[in-house]
């Protein structure tokens, strides 16, 4: 029998009991690690590939999808776990992921690709592709988000990119940079300079970054380029602002030329689109993606912002301009085109639908994705022709409560006078 009083038989025992207890709870935390990884690979795979269901009826211009197609939780495990039970035992968070939203769209290769933005729990944006085979669900990630080039001044905050296809063969991506203003006093610590930044890509897999965008205004945000030439000129929608936040006297979606993209420099802009007091679109307004060409004239899908009493609500809406002439403004419904509804009411910054990327697909159909209060993205689906016939044929803002019932009594008359005329009697009927 062992006399654990001894001091070398002391010695030799306690290492190896501590050792024996290392091992068990070492397999014990394996264990549990193995167990959670698992239980977050089912959850996520399960959330990855849902189906996605449109929603019924609906308003007959577009169709809503029951399930967002991204959010915060899409995203890779191995983005925000470290993945190795020798350094993250506990299976922790390492990477917080705040969102998923605003993402510019394109087609390529018979495949629909996001360019999300990705805001962590940080507060910092940046973006990452997504690709999807039909457009409204499955969209998975790509292993590695866009490695963005800086320029000369670093970025602090980059989001909202627009992709556009332009007719010079490049995919460029135009996007909000933001960086602190220099000139504010040391206390404030939230003002900012809003400016558009630049880059192009063949493949979106390698991004070259050209210079920050040059214009008149002191601030841009929401900036697009127009898919063609204008004049021999690459054309830019723009939303001059006074402030980061307040457009101020430049609101409006404004309209300017460069001649090239190296550097892209407005030296004149003109307001297309004002806002307008007492409509969707009296606080702010700003384009979202690049528009879709039609027979008719380019279809133009933009966010409109008014005050309420609870904040700012953000809504989208239509116009058309002019083939010839896309700083001419030919049709333009009143009212919003789609506005926050149930649960997309709720999120980070409430009350807010926001759409920076729409697909035209080859047969006509139209894949809009659309951020609903800064947290996650959805998809609806419409067709071109459908589009067409709601800027074409919905009445425009009479800009007064008279005019809009007017409006109303107008189409009341109209389906009384159908329902009357389809209940009288057939006449010249011949009876077998």
């Amino acid at each position: 029998m062992t006399n654990y009083t001894n001091g070398s038989a002391m010695t030799t025992v306690v290492p190896n009991i501590i050792r024996v207890i290392g091992v068990i709870k070492t397999k014990v935390m394996n264990t549990k690690f193995e167990k959670r990884l698992k239980a977050l690979k089912k959850v996520h795979e399960e959330l990855v590939n849902k189906k996605n269901e449109k929603e019924e009826l609906g308003n007959g211009v577009f169709d809503r999808y029951r399930y967002p197609v991204l959010t915060a939780d899409h995203t890779p495990l191995f983005w925000r776990y470290d993945l190795d039970p020798k350094t993250n035992p506990h299976l922790m968070e390492r990477f917080g992921i705040n969102s998923v939203f605003n993402a510019g769209a394109i087609k390529l290769n018979e495949k629909y690709y996001v360019g999300a933005r990705v805001e962590g729990a940080d507060r910092k944006s940046f973006f990452a592709i997504a690709e999807s085979d039909n457009g409204i669900d499955k969209f998975q990630f790509w292993d590695y988000p866009v490695d963005l080039p800086p320029t000369d001044v670093p970025d602090t905050n980059i989001y909202d990119m627009r992709l556009v296809q332009h007719e010079d063969g490049w995919i460029y991506g135009l996007f909000c940079t933001e960086r602190r203003d220099t000139n504010a006093p040391l206390a404030d610590q939230s003002a900012a300079i809003a400016q558009c930044g630049i880059v192009r890509t063949k493949d979106m897999l390698a991004w070259e970054r050209l210079a920050d965008l040059k214009t008149p205004s002191p601030q841009q945000r929401n900036v697009v380029l127009h898919p063609e030439f204008v004049n021999g000129k690459y054309a830019f929608y723009t939303r001059p602002q006074d402030g980061f936040i307040e457009a101020g006297k430049g609101g409006g979606i404004g309209w300017g030329l460069s001649n090239t993209m190296e550097p892209a420099i407005i030296k004149e802009e003109i307001v297309v689109d004002p806002k307008v007091y007492h409509t969707v679109y009296e606080a702010k307004n700003g384009l979202g993606p690049a528009p879709i060409k039609t027979k008719y004239g380019w279809l133009q899908l933009a966010h409109g912002v008014r005050h309420t009493a609870a904040g700012l609500r953000y809504v989208l809406y239509l116009f058309m301009t002019d083939l010839a002439d896309p700083t001419k403004v030919i049709y333009q419904p009143a009212g919003y085109f789609m506005a926050p509804a149930g649960e997309e009411r709720v999120g980070d910054v409430s009350n807010v639908l926001f759409s920076n990327g729409w697909i035209a697909d080859e047969d006509g159909t139209v894949f809009i994705y659309y951020a609903s209060s800064d947290t996650r993205l959805h998809v609806a689906t419409t067709t071109v022709d459908q589009l067409v016939d709601y800027v074409m044929n919905t009445t425009k803002d009479g800009l007064s409560s008279a005019a809009s019932v007017e409006t109303l009594k107008n189409i009341i008359d109209k389906n009384l006078q159908s329902e009357e005329q389809n209940k009288k009697p057939t006449k010249n009927k011949v009876h077998v």
